[in-house]
């Protein structure tokens, strides 16, 4: 069973404007499609049907078959506004006969096995604390000869978080269940996947975090605390001081992996 730490919602309406503000239009982590067209570097996506797990509002799920030439992609998230915000968006832009959006509660992923040629995520599977069980659900539903493609946030180590990190978790209130990138190729490894890959992405991420906060609090910050009110925009300031911290002394790590399901 896969389970999140918490099935309420937590990227509501308030906080989709405002990830949307910072990253881009149906983004809700960062580096927009750079950085999606780096996660699937050297990946052929052409006429493959692809599973983007943890879609949120549904920028990458579009983005797969509108610039990556999938045939089909199916954006599954727990969360019912994410979804509801990425079913507008595709309907807007005409794509909703290559793409489908799918929320259910946390659980088995509801598909069938051998269902895509390619899983993607972004940024999502921090939420998820049985890694094992998240994997073995992922390797089920990859058709043989399938990959495994993702950016994931983590932790440098599995032990107890130091002080910085314990602040920045509080900061963000969301139900993350950080893992070291060695925890993830493990739980890769005992699903079955073979020639895992890790790409560190801290040094990339620290710098725009840098960048990000800069934005918060001069060019963005009007026109964000009118969407969302100047106490929503000063708490998210405070997180990424927070986050900017544990970026800085290499705790929090942003990390690229993938995987193959054997052929047979």
């Amino acid at each position: 069973m896969i389970e999140t730490a918490n099935a309420e919602p937590e990227y509501d309406d308030a906080a989709i404007r405002f990830l949307e503000a910072l990253w881009g239009d149906g983004y809700l982590s960062p580096g927009g499609p750079d950085e999606v067209d780096r996660v699937v570097e050297g990946l052929s996506l052409e006429g493959k049907t692809i599973l983007d797990l943890g879609c949120g509002a549904g920028g990458i799920t579009l983005d797969l078959v509108a610039r990556h030439g999938a045939a089909h992609a199916t954006g599954f998230d727990v969360e019912r506004p994410v979804i509801e915000t990425a079913r507008r968006k595709a309907a807007a832009q005409g794509l909703q006969h290559r793409v489908s959006f799918v929320q259910a509660p946390p659980g088995l992923l509801p598909f069938t096995d051998a269902s895509f040629d390619v899983v993607f995520s972004k940024d999502a599977l921090l939420h998820v604390r049985d890694k094992d069980a998240l994997f073995a659900e992922v390797f089920r539903v990859l058709k043989l000869g399938g990959v495994f493609a993702a950016s994931n946030w983590m932790i440098s180590h599995d032990g107890e978080p130091s002080a910085d990190m314990k602040a920045y978790l509080a900061a963000e209130g969301l139900s993350f269940a950080m893992a070291s990138p060695a925890r993830y190729a493990e739980a890769m490894r005992r699903a079955g996947f073979r020639d895992i890959s890790v790409r560190d992405r801290n040094a990339w991420y620290r710098e725009v975090a840098r960048e990000e906060r800069a934005r918060l609090k001069g060019p963005l910050y009007q026109a964000l605390a009118a969407a969302v009110g100047g106490g929503y925009v000063d708490k998210n300031i405070r997180t990424w001081e927070a986050m900017q911290k544990v970026l800085d002394s290499g705790e929090h790590r942003p990390t690229h992996l993938r995987g193959w399901k054997p052929v047979g």
